[in-house]
């Protein structure tokens, strides 16, 4: 099993908060990797929100191409944070030439167009950096968004993040998702860390997939360059969490219908009985095969918690108005909010979808078997 934690904060705070709550919970990952991801950014991005922010590991071979590639789009740099690491490398963590952060301007050529032709063009750009760094093994690249900053590592979560000093003061987030790797691989492919990014959708999950397959093959038969990768099996959560809301215009209410529908009697029983009976069978390619506890973040800075119907993975969601914590243990929460009413801590059951909104004030949560919001 992994191990996974996000906080949602009135106040950015570091993601050495995170990697400290993974540490009381080591018993559950075996320190073979880390994955971050920063959203509402603080410090220098904070001025900076629209402005895109490139995230990877590059050879010093692969940042000379990096920079070429960039400038002859167009893209010019804004601001970046140098992340200077020792000549030696923390025992258990790869030697690296540099870790980048780099935000960047518009091309000329983009002023006037919407978000979402901008968002298209980023995301390709993304794809074909990692395209590029795949062919000759000198560039990794997690994340090309605004407001958006994504680390990747091999190594135990605190040693990784003392090691690259992630506390560092201009590197803080009013929403952080960490996970901590067990290797279920034989070799650690950094592109199957969790979380996972799509066009302003994250998830992470802890638990397996054994429906794998068909959903990966319906995913790629939808035409869109974003479903790619599949390093993964829990991937396509990311995935199908965009399509629920980008494609299908659906809502967060209908995230769990599709990858755990209600089975017979149940729908029978319900307010949108024939629009989720439709949904049931049009996306039924999407349905996961558990266990799994998923934790996701929307464009609007929402985090959620879901479980699967099987619930052998364990999450809790607590805090007080200002800032929640999600936790795959209760110990996470004890570590980062431990003055809350732990009265009000709730462990979702796999008809619950778990949300703090971008208000940051309550938890709200929604049942499978409550009416459904239609639109988003």
């Amino acid at each position: 099993m992994c191990r996974l934690f996000a906080l949602t904060s009135e106040t950015p705070q570091s993601p050495m908060t995170a990697l400290e709550a993974l540490d009381v919970m080591r018993e559950g990952h075996d320190g073979s990797g880390v994955g971050l991801f920063l959203r509402d950014l603080g410090g220098p991005f904070d001025d900076i929100k629209d402005a895109p922010i490139l995230s990877g590991i590059f050879t010093s071979e692969g940042l000379k191409r990096l920079d070429r590639f960039m400038m002859d789009l167009g893209f010019m740099t804004k601001y970046k944070i140098s992340i200077r690491v020792p000549a030696e490398p923390a025992n258990g963590v790869p030697k690296r030439d540099f870790y980048l952060i780099r935000a960047y301007e518009y091309p000329k050529e983009w002023e006037g167009r919407s978000f979402k032709e901008i968002g298209e063009q980023l995301m390709l750009t993304r794809l074909e950096l990692r395209k590029m760094g795949e062919e000759k093994k000198d560039m990794i690249v997690f994340s090309f968004w605004p407001d958006v900053i994504m680390i990747k590592e091999i190594g135990d979560p605190l040693t990784v993040g003392h090691y690259l000093k992630l506390g560092r003061d201009d590197l803080k987030a009013r929403v952080i998702m960490a996970q901590g790797r067990q290797n279920t691989n034989y070799a650690i492919d950094l592109y199957a860390c969790h979380p996972f990014f799509v066009e302003g959708f994250s998830t992470m999950t802890n638990g397996e997939n054994t429906a794998f397959i068909p959903i990966k093959e319906y995913l790629m038969s939808r035409g869109f360059p974003g479903y790619t990768g599949f390093q993964s099996d829990s991937e396509v959560f990311t995935h199908i969490l965009h399509y629920t809301i980008s494609k299908l215009g659906l809502g967060i209410d209908a995230y769990k219908h599709i990858i755990t529908p209600l089975q017979e009697k149940a729908l029978e029983k319900h307010p949108n009985t024939d629009f989720l009976r439709h949904l049931k069978r049009t996306c039924r390619r999407m349905i996961i095969d558990g266990p799994n506890c998923t934790i996701g973040c929307l464009p609007d800075h929402s985090l959620f918690m879901a479980q699967d119907r099987k619930k052998l993975r364990p999450g809790v969601v607590g805090g007080r108005p200002g800032i929640y914590a999600f936790s795959s243990e209760i110990c996470g929460l004890d570590a980062v909010i431990p003055d809350r009413d732990k009265t009000k801590d709730f462990q979702p059951m796999h008809l619950d979808t778990v949300i703090v909104g971008p208000d940051r004030q309550e938890v709200k949560i929604c049942q499978q078997t409550d009416p459904l919001h239609l639109l988003h």
